[in-house]
Order: C-alpha cells, then structure tokens, then sequence
C-alpha cells in the first residue's frame, strides 16, 4: 500500500492517505447466503468465511482509550453479517467486491484487503476463494 520509489533498492515511501497506518483484523466471521450459479445454489444457504484487515489510524483511540477513537470492529462485524447474510448474489466476485464497497464507503476505512472463503464449493478441496485489496478512492461517492 506504499507507492514505489524509481530506486528499487530503496524502501517504498508511505503516501499521504498511508503515511501511518495501522491494521485492525477480523478473522473466521462466518455467514450463510444465497450465492452461486447453480440452482440448488439458489435454494439453500451456504457458509462463507470472511477475513478483514482494515487499515486505519489508532493512535487517537491509544491516547484517549475511549472506543469512539477507534474503528469499533463490533459494529463491522454485526453490518456485514447483516449485509451477507441478506445478500443473494451468483458469484462471490460480485459478493467480495460489495462487501469492501460497505466496509469502505460507511465506516472510516481507507483501504482493506479481504479474504472470502466459500468453503465446500469444489468436491476434493476444503477451501475456494478470493483475496481482494480496495481503497476508498475505488468507490466513489455520488
């Protein structure tokens, strides 16, 4: 999440929207929807596994030790359990792609990297998924 100097021995330099970044991570939150193309997809709830690393400031809630200074990740985890579990999407492209859009676009996220795992959606592999990085600039505001 750093731009590139033209000196590659040299370390990237942090960007204004970067220049101190910490990272607040949910890991395993687990939700059921309606997603997939076939049509016994369409009928039943299947399980997925999402895994949040949020990049925000939190040396404000470090001073002051009060919640309000910090992303609350509660209040992350209970939007996206609510957004997902309502969602009906056919490819988890298109669900992995929306949940960035509501972690960045109504929380004060600038930039995330998300892991989604639907589990079980291949006969011989436990795991099937994606890994998506979004920034706040990708969702842009009407």
């Amino acid at each position: 999440m750093h731009e590139r100097t033209t000196d590659p021995n040299r370390p990237a330099r942090p960007n204004e929207q970067t220049a101190t970044m910490d990272t607040i991570f949910l890991t395993g939150l687990t939700a059921e929807c309606i997603i997939g193309i076939w049509d016994w997809e369409r009928k039943v709830k299947q399980k997925v596994v999402i895994d949040l690393e949020m990049s925000t400031d939190i040396r404000k809630a470090a001073a002051s030790d009060h919640i309000d200074d910090t992303l609350d990740y509660k209040k992350v985890s209970k939007r996206l359990l609510q957004f997902v579990s309502e969602s009906e999407f056919q490819l988890v492209e298109t669900l992995i792609d929306r949940i960035a859009q509501v972690i960045l676009t109504e929380f004060d996220v600038p930039a995330v990297r998300i892991r989604l795992n639907k589990q079980g959606a291949l006969r011989g592999s436990r795991d099937v998924g994606i890994v998506i990085e979004r920034r706040r600039a990708d969702y842009p505001t009407p």
